[in-house]
């Protein structure tokens, strides 16, 4: 099936410098926002704490919730619904003793809103070391797969290929972050599962294209590397677009039926394959293109 028509001719390398241009807006602004919120609203996987998830078989208000907490020091509790009937209780860590707590919770809400109308559904704790040491290795995770992709690109191709292909896995993963900050979502380990996707989805559509120009290369050696980029983007055009349009409409489906427990999961994928699908066709050949006109390959020296 061919989405684009075969013989089209975009000059996707005409564009960019307003590709770049849009690419360095997203990145700043995702960047500004983290600086402005103070980091990230890290969840309690990163953060440490307490998270209590209730639900109740009658009516509820968040300001009787929180009433019912106060006795108990909790006032200042994070409170969200979560589903349908149900909610979230995120107490900070040394907010209060964790002995014991979920215990006092359950008795507190019982006792403004009936034995019978609370049901303790799930209870989970973290420490702080333990946060820290999530937040670590979240990082490491991500690290390591660029620099493992990088090497793996290099070898494969070129150098300048893996570079591309790695500045554009950055630009994908800051603006993805830097969606969440702009709406002030959880960033936990959910979320890090889904940059991992997202750089394996990215990395993969990068690679199609790279292949095609090496490729194309080989075709014609003397052919200018602009006409070549510009040439095999526009060949896999229809094969990126449709893989991004069935992932996507799969995602959406996800975004908006798969319930509280894979929302925002659902989100960063629909934000990361959307904005992947992008810096495959407008961010990563295009940089090799900038690496070959500052760094010309030896052949190039040569000539």
């Amino acid at each position: 099936m061919e989405f684009i028509k075969p013989g089209t001719n975009f000059d996707f390398v005409g564009k960019m410098k307003v590709a770049f241009g849009i690419s360095m807006a997203m990145i700043v602004i995702s960047i500004a926002s983290i600086v402005w919120h103070g980091g990230l609203n890290y969840g309690i996987d990163f953060a440490g704490g307490t998270i209590i998830q209730v639900k109740f078989s009658t009516p509820f208000t968040i300001d009787k919730i929180r009433e019912a907490l106060r006795p108990l020091g909790l006032q200042g509790a994070i409170i969200q619904e979560y589903g349908q009937g149900e909610i979230l209780i995120r107490i900070a860590a040394g907010a209060s003793e964790p002995t014991g707590l979920s215990d006092r919770v359950a008795q507190s809400l019982k006792g403004a809103l009936g034995e019978k109308s609370v049901e303790m559904r799930r209870v989970e704790m973290v420490g702080p070391k333990v946060g820290q040491d999530l937040t670590r290795k979240a990082l490491l995770a991500i690290f390591f797969s660029w620099v493992g992709m990088l090497l793996y690109i290099a070898w494969r191709f070129e150098f300048r290929f893996g570079l591309g292909a790695i500045l554009a896995l950055v630009h994908d993963t800051i603006i993805t972050v830097g969606a969440f900050s702009i709406l002030n979502k959880e960033f936990d380990l959910t979320i890090v599962a889904a940059l991992l996707t997202i750089i394996g989805y990215s990395i993969n559509d990068t690679i199609v294209v790279f292949d095609r120009i090496r490729e194309n290369m080989r075709k014609d050696p003397k052919k200018d590397l602009a006409a070549v980029i510009n040439e095999s983007v526009n060949q896999t055009l229809s094969r990126t677009i449709l893989t991004s349009l069935t992932v996507i409409l799969v995602v959406v489906v996800l975004f908006f039926f798969g319930g509280a427990v894979i929302h925002d999961f659902a989100f960063a994928l629909l934000v990361g394959v959307t904005v992947g699908t992008y810096s495959s066709i407008f961010i990563a050949s295009p940089l090799v293109l900038v690496w070959e006109r500052y760094r010309p390959t030896g052949r190039k020296r040569k000539k």
